[in-house]
């Protein structure tokens, strides 16, 4: 019959007084400490945290809308009405936004998509015709301008189809319209300046009126403003067309 030894464990990390002693004369190493799970802490329950204005921010027009019939909310009536002023936000900038490029129209197009087109949205027009290149230097300009405006609308239309027997000399020719009125018209390229840059159509549409909206300053801003940020627009172009040129020739 075998001899069976009985090993007795203690609590893991604790030690005897003579484990004490030999760990003191250096005859047996340090007993690492006893292992203590980390405390446990249950994720926050995000229905159960205080809502606020940043609560309201984050949420996307679908979130916003599903919110409508939150119990919570009616109960807060800063929250609820703060839910409809950023509801009616994002409305408001979807709405401005809903432009981005030069569209092309047809003489049948011209009434719904130019005359009557909302008293606030503005309306840049030109008449064009393929194969003139001033007529593609003004419409790479309007592009841009297009782009970074999205709140106003672009559109542009063969000459002859907007106005029979209309003279090429003239081309190419940009009409501004707004509320069913023609604002300005500028007749060919040197009506932008000896060298027609997307920068100095944009301050010649704003010369008397705020025709260019990038969607950011609300529905109607102040010619002020928008000529203040071509302007800035433009000095920021040029530092960076200099700072290009410093890099080419210091590569030289």
């Amino acid at each position: 019959m075998g001899d069976y030894h009985v090993v007795y464990k203690d609590v893991e990390g604790a030690s005897t007084q003579w484990d004490d002693i030999q760990t003191k004369l250096g005859n047996l190493p340090p007993k690492p400490p006893a292992f203590k799970p980390p405390s446990f802490e249950p994720a926050p329950d995000q229905d159960s945290l205080p809502k606020d204005k940043s609560w309201v921010d984050n949420k996307t027009e679908e979130e916003l809308e599903e919110l409508e019939d939150d119990p919570d909310l009616d109960d807060d009536r800063f929250l609820e009405e703060y839910r409809k002023k950023r509801l009616a936000e994002m409305r408001e900038a979807t709405k401005l936004s809903r432009f981005g490029s030069v569209m092309l129209i047809s003489g049948s197009d011209f009434v719904r998509e130019v005359s009557q087109a909302p008293p606030d949205v503005w309306v840049v027009v030109i008449l064009y015709k393929e194969g003139f290149p001033e007529c593609g230097v003004l419409m790479e300009c309007l592009e841009e301008l297009a782009r970074k405006y999205p709140a106003t609308k672009f559109v542009k239309i063969i000459s002859t189809d907007c106005i029979p027997n209309y003279p090429d000399r003239n081309l190419p020719t940009l009409l501004v319209y707004n509320n069913s009125a023609v604002k300005a018209n500028h007749v060919g390229l040197r009506s932008f300046g000896r060298r027609c840059t997307p920068e100095g159509v944009a301050l010649v549409l704003c010369q008397s009126d705020p025709v260019l909206n990038n969607s950011q300053s609300g529905s109607d801003p102040s010619r002020k403003n928008v000529i203040e940020g071509v302007r800035r627009s433009f000095i920021e172009k040029v530092v960076a067309q200099h700072e290009d040129d410093d890099d080419g020739s210091s590569s030289d």
